[in-house]
């Protein structure tokens, strides 16, 4: 049977359906895990402002569902790189875009704004307050009754929303919206047409963290009542203000976006709603949220913790977005329009230098299927640009932050089961683009000296971008020995051994170094050629050899001494030589005493940080989430486990959060922890069983996320 062109795309949407519940949830564990959500976490600072995006999580509050392509959610006046600050008590719009937990503002596009009477002349006479105990924010939806009276309600779908707007009765002036194409987070212009009841256009934007990267987004509104009055908003054809009949009370407006044009952004939402109800796409959104948040249900643990956790889920599972519309077509990194494999995705929005930790093998662990499909995109991306960017925004690269991670992301796919993308070539194109100066800034040094010499130009944090690449080149090694290619796994592992020629003989730090070889002056403390962070942070970034780190520092004792008083303080900052938790270079730092054989520190430390930065507030983050960078810690650390190594499928452990979890892993294999003594003062290990039988407490078998099973602790206080 021949589609036509709406039945291909309604069977495209059909593959976006949420991840069916396997298993049966045990009693007492959390039935409606959205309901434990709360999306105002990381909207309110959290610690402090050590200079690098804030001490918040930069999280927006809006409705988007889950790796969805729209994110459409209020945004304050008061600048906050999310869109919205918690401390605020104005929203001057509500964008269709939103980046969770940036450290740079982008997108923000396209901001719809409800009214009664004519838009002030003075921008910021438009601006309306509110109150959060007017405010409701859940997965997939978003209300707020601003103090003019006026609620709106916004659902989401995938790469659609719909919200519903009631004007006040005793408004005596007409109900009416600005909706504005040059508006956003960062520098815009666009077009705003006006038909009897739709408004369409497009916006050019970008310019994320400084560069030069731009995009365009389409979209289309159609609205369930035809305008009475239209104008150009300020005089601009950027934007609109419309206005309905007198008498109009409660106004509907359906709205798509699309990357590729205005007709694809029509479909999107005509397929994805096909004229459902507000309340029935916010269902929908809320049912697709519990199928994908119930790929982890949990039993006991106090109820703050529970919001705590699920919400670090929620926000893990944000990002990346989908990127192609209904039909499979997507604008690619050169400008022109592919179309992706029936049945997949094309995914966008890759925080790699942030996600490459934790994040993406969260999400390959949960959704292998997707997960796949986000390594395709990578592949993608690169052949369509010539290289791998490091931090990619829609369709274009930012070169934002170090390394080489989106490679790396892909290979930690594939060890977690997200096989379903062209890995070969994958590694091939990442291998040629380890000679590429866009992909690897200083790979000349590197590939000859074996380090990128102290204040190379060109490169931001010689010493970190060191040992970022031996990072990616560790990672990419263990994806071509699983893919049977030993030539170059033998020569990926080489590079990865790079790190040990920043090892300084007497102060066994992982220090800058001269061509020449030589040592400038040096202090732990310092900067200068590392990467928002410093010397002490960074000496324990090699988390694909800690063995052979220790072993430099002078052996287990010492490197045991060293890692404590690292961890005298959890999230000092750049500037001090102990732990910064609020930032990606100390992820796995924690997990490292299993490797000395102290998992019992592991299991403290864990637990400390988990229980003290991070929470279940508007305040509930501590530093950037990072496109969920900063949350999926939070999620693996409440599992117990944590993937120290990129590329591997090995998880370190420490000590689980709930006396029960179950994990649906979304491709037949299940996972289940027993924990009974699991509490808040119980976190010390006393013995792991593997299906029954002791195994070490310190890492699971690499075989074990494939083959799942149970794992039970016994636990006890410290």
């Amino acid at each position: 049977m021949r589609l036509s062109p709406l039945g291909a795309a309604v069977a495209a949407v059909v593959l976006l359906a949420p991840p069916a519940r396997a298993g049966v949830m045990s009693a007492g564990s959390v039935a409606d895990p959205a309901r434990y959500v709360n999306p105002f976490v990381g909207t309110r600072p959290g610690g402090v402002d050590w200079g690098h995006g804030g001490g918040g999580g930069n999280t927006f509050p809006g409705a988007s569902a889950p790796l969805g392509g729209i994110q459409w959610s209020p945004d304050t006046v008061t600048r906050q790189f999310g869109g919205y600050a918690h401390t605020d008590n104005r929203i001057r719009g509500f964008s269709l875009t939103h980046l969770s937990g940036a450290g740079c503002g982008d997108y923000g596009n396209v901001p719809f704004m409800p009214l009664t009477g004519r838009p002030a002349a003075d921008p910021e006479a438009r601006y309306a307050t509110f109150s959060h105990t007017d405010e409701q924010a859940a997965p997939g939806s978003y209300r707020v009754d601003l103090d003019n009276g006026i609620r709106t309600e916004i659902a989401a779908a995938q790469r659609s929303g719909v919200a519903r707007l009631t004007f006040p009765e005793s408004a005596e002036e007409p109900a009416g919206l600005t909706v504005d194409a040059g508006k956003a987070h960062n520098r815009a212009t666009g077009t705003v047409t006006v038909g009897d009841r739709s408004l369409s256009g497009f916006t050019d934007s970008g310019g994320f963290c400084g560069t030069s990267v731009r995009y365009r987004l389409y979209f289309h509104a159609e609205f369930d009542r035809p305008f009475a009055h239209s104008e150009p908003l300020d005089g601009r054809t950027s934007g609109a203000y419309v206005s309905f009949a007198p008498g109009t009370r409660r106004v509907t407006v359906r709205v798509g976006v699309s990357f590729v044009s205005e007709d694809a952004a029509r479909l999107n939402a005509r397929v994805e709603q096909r004229g459902r109800s507000l309340d029935e796409v916010r269902g929908a959104a809320r049912r697709q949220w519990n199928g994908w948040l119930g790929r982890i249900t949990v039993t006991g643990g106090t109820e703050a913790r529970r919001r705590m956790f699920y919400t670090a889920l929620y926000h893990s599972l944000l990002h990346p977005g989908a990127f192609s519309d209904v039909d499979g077509r997507y604008r690619g990194f050169d400008g022109l329009v592919h179309r992706t494999r029936p049945g997949h995705v094309q995914y966008a929005n890759f925080s790699g230098w942030d996600v490459y930790r934790s994040q993406i093998q969260l999400l390959a662990l949960l959704a292998p299927r997707e997960a796949s499909d986000v390594a395709q995109s990578i592949l993608e991306q690169g052949r369509q640009a010539g290289y791998f960017d490091r931090w990619t925004l829609a369709n274009g690269g930012t070169g934002v932050m170090v390394g080489d991670p989106l490679p790396a992301m892909a290979a930690s796919v594939h060890a977690f089961g997200g096989t379903g993308f062209e890995a070969r070539e994958l590694l091939r194109a990442a291998v040629a683009g380890r000679q590429d100066d866009r992909q690897r800034p200083g790979h000349t040094f590197y590939d000859t000296l074996g380090y990128i010499p102290a204040g190379t130009k060109g490169v931001w944090g010689a010493a970190a971008t060191t040992l970022e690449y031996a990072v990616a080149d560790a990672a990419l090694a263990h994806l071509a020995d699983r893919l049977g290619d030993t030539a170059t796994r033998d020569t990926l592992l080489r590079a990865s051994g790079n790190w040990r020629n920043l090892l300084h003989p007497d102060s066994r730090y992982l220090q800058p170094r001269r061509a020449d070889g030589t040592w400038p002056a040096f202090k732990p403390t310092q900067r200068r050629d590392y990467v928002e962070g410093n010397a002490a942070q960074y000496t324990w970034m090699v988390p694909h050899d800690l063995p052979g780190l220790f072993t430099a520092m002078g052996g287990d004792a010492a490197a045991t001494a060293r890692l404590d008083t690292f961890f005298t303080e959890y999230n000092a900052g750049a500037d001090q030589p102990y732990a910064y938790l609020g930032n990606e270079p100390s992820f796995n730092t924690p997990w490292a005493y299993d490797y000395l054989g102290r998992p019992d520190r592991t299991q403290d430390t864990v637990r400390g940080i988990l229980t003290t930065l991070f929470g279940d507030g508007p305040d509930g983050l501590v530093g950037n989430d990072d496109l969920g960078a900063m949350s999926s810690w939070a999620v693996w650390a409440a599992l117990g486990m944590y993937p120290q190594i990129p590329g591997s499928p090995q998880l370190a452990l420490a000590s689980p959060l709930f006396p029960l979890t179950q994990i649906h892993r979304g491709n037949g294999v299940h996972i289940t922890v027993l924990a009974p003594q699991a509490s808040e003062a119980n976190s010390r290990v006393r013995e792991v069983r593997l299906n029954g039988r002791t195994t070490d407490p310190r890492w699971l078998p690499d075989s074990f996320p494939a083959r799942g099973g149970v794992l039970t602790f016994r636990l006890s206080p410290p």
